[in-house]
């Protein structure tokens, strides 16, 4: 599961529809509706809002609104609390470092066209995320060496 702190529009469309169904199931088990990934470290941060149904629907907000731009048709129905709400959760430097060149690696494979329209940009987090001074969050599970990474994903 990867509920991406970057900005929806870097995603390709794979990458979008991906955390639109990652994300519906990380809804799901904040609810309490399935019991699987209930220990999933991407669920710490929303858990840790005051409502986290509400959260999730934020970000799941920003998520169907980017895929409208796109002319994609995911169902709004299926956010259980579409609140339209702008940073309500901090996130880091380094974590949205870290998720930067973890997408840029995803791109350059799967997406290449998509990888260098976005190679000499600065990301963005999603609407719902603040950044904040830090290093990567200690619920991230670090593939390549987050030490590596310059602060918003580059090479040290």
């Amino acid at each position: 599961m990867r509920i991406w702190s970057v900005h929806p529009r870097f995603l390709d469309g794979k990458g979008l529809v991906a955390c639109w169904r990652e994300t519906l199931l990380a809804q799901a088990v904040l609810a309490g509706r399935t019991r699987g990934y209930t220990r999933h470290p991407q669920l710490v941060r929303f858990r840790a809002q005051d409502d986290p149904i509400g959260a999730v629907g934020a970000y799941l907000t920003g998520l169907v609104d980017e895929a409208d731009l796109r002319g994609y048709r995911f169902d709004r129905t299926r956010i259980e609390r579409p609140v339209a709400t702008n940073a309500l959760i901090a996130v880091t430097e380094g974590q949205l470092g870290y998720e930067w060149g973890h997408l840029q690696a995803k791109l350059v494979e799967r997406s290449p066209e998509v990888a260098a329209r976005w190679r000499d940009v600065t990301p963005e987090p999603h609407r719902l995320f603040r950044i904040v001074p830090g290093p990567v969050e200690d619920w991230e599970r670090p593939g390549p060496d987050p030490a590596r990474l310059g602060p918003l994903g580059g090479d040290a």
